[in-house]
């Protein structure tokens, strides 16, 4: 499960090396980023792509644990999308069908409570009033982001191309 899920996410990219599979989420370099992320397993309708969550790291660490998601669906606009992880909740800044952190407080926060809860969801509502609902098993996040972060340290202190 662990490779298939690295392979999707992989071909999902459109460039990006893999640094590390661990559990359901995987660890790319993309060279100007690097990222820890995972797919959602809730079903979508064939042809519509799969919902993704992770963190961003860059070299010069303008994103440095950077949380985004592709949602399941476009979110209402006004609407709140909500972040939930081992029952904390995390208010997050959307349009069209992406959320991302509000911050580096906020960032560190969501880093700090999936480092010991099994899942999180993210919820909100779509254009016509229904609800948004992507679960993400957090099984493999702490060492896919671990790998990612250092990665781009590495890169930003010159030791990595």
């Amino acid at each position: 499960m662990t490779l298939l899920i690295a392979f999707a996410l992989a071909a999902a990219a459109p460039r990006g090396a893999v640094l590390v599979a661990s559990g359901a989420w995987t660890a790319i370099d993309r060279g100007q980023v690097c990222e820890a992320l995972s797919q959602s397993p809730r079903a979508v309708p064939k042809g519509q792509p799969k919902p993704v969550a992770g963190f961003a790291f860059s070299p010069d660490r303008r994103r440095w644990g950077e949380f985004h998601a592709r949602l399941s669906r476009a979110s209402r606009p006004g609407s709140s999308i909500l972040l939930t992880v081992a029952g904390q909740p995390f208010l997050l800044v959307s349009r069209g069908n992406s959320a991302w952190s509000r911050g580096p407080s906020q960032e560190q926060a969501i880093i700090a409570a999936l480092r010991t809860a099994g899942s999180m969801r993210i919820e909100g509502r779509d254009g016509s009033g229904r609800r948004i609902s992507d679960p993400y098993v957090l099984e493999g996040a702490p060492t896919a982001i671990d790998a990612a972060a250092a990665r781009c340290a590495l890169r930003g202190a010159g030791k990595i191309p």
